[in-house]
């Protein structure tokens, strides 16, 4: 009986078919054993289901690439999600105005780096540099006579002169001296002809005017800093009277062997102005008057008394170095024990070497901070100092430049900590700046005791630091670390002294804007040509004139860079945007200076002047505040007097 109701087609569909079930809602549990803890559970807590519409679990692989696949789809819809939610966004927030640049300088070689001064353009490219007319685009000189390319020019305005200072991949530092129509070498500085001995060029700096320069040189394991003074007033004389500079024929035929620039053709230059490049004529050589290493570590005292260490640091020189204590080396070894025994499980392990000590330095302008010693002409813009910082102290030296000291000086103008985590990347000074009737101008004249400046940290976040002798340093953020757009990170700023309070910032994503630092506002943005594109946008190539209203910014041509079968067929162009052209920003360059006439009542400027100036400028107050009472009381007298005379007349009529 059994058997045959399971062999007959009946039992057998009944068999197949699945019935619909009750199942609990939410994840099952074990039931108490006893009666009593069981739930009362209402109707509402299960829920129908149809067997049919159940899956069965799929067997590998298939099951892998079913999670593969609907991984792919998810990640798929959070781009597709955070997309849309990145347009609706950029369509909400208010776009700056785009301006375009006005002229194209298109060139034959790749533009590694660039500098500007007075009416012309310098170039670093392959095997040397390269002249231009800054107004018309066209190509003045080539010097082209090196092995390597040059990837950093400086270009400093001497006054009717200018100081060029290229540094090429091998880091030689050459200077010459561009004199009207005539190019001439002055010395490859740290050239060497043992290979040996060669020493790399890291950084360098010239003060403003072109008095000094300072190089950050690497060799042999060590670094340090040379200072040379640059004997610029020898240099005009030996142009303008060559015959007292001409070398003799041996070192001639030397300096042309060595240096003698490739010929450029007359036809492929400025007809205005032809350059030619003065091989036989000798400048004189600069003048090294420091060489300033890091700071040695801090080691037992090697003197016999206290007031041994005292006279060193006489008036405050050395003072906050640390170099000048009276620790013993004993204690030092205590201490330094003690130390490894607390803290033994965290020195114990391979250490990373400690990496070579860098430096930043910038040449300081005179101030009651940093005054010019007495018997020193003083010159306005001329530099005095120097102001040196190393990575791994955190002291800030100045050392003087009117005559060779070695010794540091502890004072400093403001003390300002950056916001946890952030890390100082780069320090822009501004030309200090005030906000008159809400609009940024420059004081007319020299300010003193004044700062303002730019820091870009390593977070790519900006901030303002102002400095003042009368009031307490401040900080204020600019623009924020970006979280969730990260292409928005700026890598590169740059101050535009034509216009007050404003800096050009470059970011990731190629953009070029310019921030009102005063309101941290961006004002506008530049942009290339549709078809161009920054090609390293986070280490863009560009150069703002400190002339003139302008900025240059090199451009490439993506599109063409990888059909190009040679690098000189890469289509290179540096393009020329002007701030005085653009309807924003006409009205800012030209109009921003005020006398300090008009903003001597700025409390930031009376609370800066001298104690005899500010009593005279009260005394003065006082005096035409009393004129205007006795006015007005002479007034009043008048009033009165009439009035008695016309009572009077009356009186008499009647």
């Amino acid at each position: 009986m059994l058997s045959s109701v399971m062999a007959s087609p009946k039992g057998s569909r009944s068999q197949k078919m699945k019935l619909p079930i009750f199942t609990r809602k939410g994840t099952l549990e074990v039931p108490s054993p006893t009666e009593k803890d069981w739930s009362k559970d209402d109707e509402d807590d299960w829920v129908f289901k149809d067997p049919d519409q159940e899956r069965d679990s799929l067997p590998q692989p298939y099951r892998m690439i079913n999670k593969m696949v609907n991984s792919l789809f998810d990640r798929s819809w959070e781009i597709i999600e955070a997309r849309d939610t990145s347009s609706k966004a950029e369509l909400h927030r208010i776009q700056p105005t785009i301006y375009h640049p006005l002229r194209e300088i298109k060139l034959s070689t790749t533009p590694n780096c660039m500098d500007v001064s007075q009416d012309y353009v310098f170039i670093g490219g392959s095997k040397g540099f390269s002249i231009y007319n800054l107004h018309n685009a066209k190509q003045l000189y080539v010097w082209e006579k090196l092995k390597v390319d040059v990837i950093s020019i400086l270009a400093t305005d001497l006054g009717s002169e200018i100081l060029i200072a290229p540094v090429d991949e091998t880091g030689i530092v050459r200077l010459f001296y561009f004199y009207k129509d005539g190019l001439y070498l002055i010395k490859a500085i740290n050239e060497s002809e043992d290979a040996s001995k060669q020493t790399t060029c890291i950084k360098m700096e010239i003060s403003k005017g072109g008095n000094f320069a300072a190089l950050l040189l690497q060799g042999a394991g060590d670094i340090w800093l040379d200072v040379y003074k640059l004997p610029k007033e020898s240099w005009i004389k030996e142009v303008q009277y060559p015959q007292l500079a001409v070398n003799t024929k041996k070192k001639v035929r030397q300096q042309l062997q060595l240096n003698t620039p490739d010929s450029v053709p007359a036809d492929s230059l400025d007809m205005d102005m032809n350059i030619s490049f003065r091989g036989d004529v000798k400048l004189s050589l600069p003048v090294q008057i420091m060489k300033i290493k890091p700071p040695k570590p801090i080691t037992g005292t090697t003197f016999k008394s206290p007031l041994e260490a005292f006279a060193k640091i006489a008036g405050c020189r050395g003072l906050g170095s640390g170099q000048n204590h009276y620790i013993k080396a004993s204690q030092w070894e205590k201490r330094e024990a003690i130390l490894k025994a607390t803290y033994k499980k965290y020195l114990d392990g391979e250490w990373e070497p400690e990496p070579v000590s860098m430096a930043t330095f910038y040449f300081l302008l005179p101030s009651r901070v940093i005054p010019v010693p007495a018997g020193v002409k003083r010159s306005p813009g001329l530099a005095c100092a120097l102001g040196v910082h190393w990575t791994d102290h955190h002291n800030f030296f100045f050392y003087s430049l009117n005559r060779t000291l070695k010794d540091k000086v502890g004072l400093t103008l403001g003390v300002v900590a950056l916001p946890e985590n952030c890390f100082c990347q780069s320090i822009h000074f501004l030309k200090y700046f005030l906000v008159h009737k809400g609009q940024n101008v420059y004081p007319e004249g020299s300010v003193k005791c004044h700062m303002k400046c730019v820091v870009l940290c390593t977070d790519a976040s900006l901030h303002l630091v102002t400095a003042s002798a009368i009031q307490n340093s401040t900080i204020s953020l600019l623009v924020e670390r970006p979280v969730k757009y990260l292409d928005e990170a700026i890598c590169a700023v740059a101050p535009v002294q034509a216009l007050p309070g404003m800096v050009l910032t470059f970011s990731r994503d190629g953009s070029v804007l310019l921030m009102d630092v005063a309101k941290s506002q961006i004002v506008c943005s530049f942009a290339l040509p549709r078809s161009y594109s920054l090609a390293a946008p986070w280490n863009p190539v560009f150069v703002v004139s400190l002339y003139h209203p302008c900025f240059l910014l090199r451009g490439d041509h993506p599109d063409e860079i990888g059909s190009a079968s040679k690098a000189e067929d890469i289509p290179n162009s540096i393009f020329y945007f002007n701030f005085e052209d653009y309807p924003l920003l006409e009205n800012l360059s030209r109009n921003c200076t005020i006398p300090q006439a008009s903003i001597l009542d700025h409390p930031t400027f009376a609370r800066a002047l001298p104690l005899e100036e500010r009593c005279e400028k009260f005394f003065q107050k006082s005096i035409q505040n009393l004129a205007k009472y006795k006015v007005k009381e002479e007034e009043h007298w008048t009033r009165l007097r009439r009035y008695s005379l016309l009572l009077q007349k009356e009186d008499l009529k009647k």
